[in-house]
């Protein structure tokens, strides 16, 4: 028995590359649904057929980035190798390789946030993203041997978060700043002092 391939749909995928390339160089309010199916070459119609609703498609938006990301740093530390502290500290250099590309314009979640209200669809994608920073860097201090929760929860897990996120804000409004670099040694010394402790 062979399994079925997915039906392609051609008109979805070109209004969810759209969609993620404007929503993240334009922010959100910029681009209105009729540029986007303009630029996708699909009517309004169609889209909405795909998406309810701007909000929806917001929210698909941030899901795909948040996948790719999550799917990104994941091979990444798993091909770089290293103790767990090593992988860690990582975690910050994957960030300096990003803001040193074209197109970087900040935490696409972030972004999100500043533009959208609490009971937007993106809200909840953006908070599961955020648990999931937690998440990585309370599990990778787990295995390092830092005490805590193996959650998002952990003291230790946030303060990593809280670098994490301060980097790509301040990359963003002043370019070239080394902020990567810095939260990386931020980071360096909190573990450091963790582990000893």
């Amino acid at each position: 028995m062979t399994t079925p391939k997915p039906r392609r749909r051609p008109g979805l995928e070109r209004v969810l590359a759209t969609a993620d390339r404007l929503f993240y160089e334009k922010g959100l309010h910029a681009t209105g649904v009729d540029l986007i199916a303009a630029e996708a070459g699909v009517s309004k119609a169609t889209m909405y057929t795909y998406f309810r609703t701007k909000d929806d498609l917001v929210a698909q938006y941030l899901r795909g980035r948040s996948e790719a990301w999550q799917a990104h740093v994941t091979e990444q530390l798993r091909a770089r190798g290293g103790s767990p502290e090593e992988r860690i500290l990582r975690v910050f250099d994957l960030l300096g390789e990003w803001f040193e590309t074209d197109d970087f314009r900040g935490c696409p979640f972030i972004n999100a946030e500043a533009e959208s209200d609490r009971g937007a669809p993106g809200h909840q994608v953006n908070l599961g993203h955020r648990a999931w920073v937690r998440t990585l860097f309370a599990g990778l201090l787990r295995e390092a041997g830092a005490p805590g929760p193996a959650d998002g929860a952990d003291p230790l897990a946030r303060q990593l978060a809280m670098l994490y996120d301060g980097a790509m804000t301040s990359a963003y409004a002043e370019p070239g700043g080394g902020w990567a670099e810095a939260a990386r040694e931020a980071a360096r010394v909190l573990v450091g002092r963790a582990l000893q402790g």
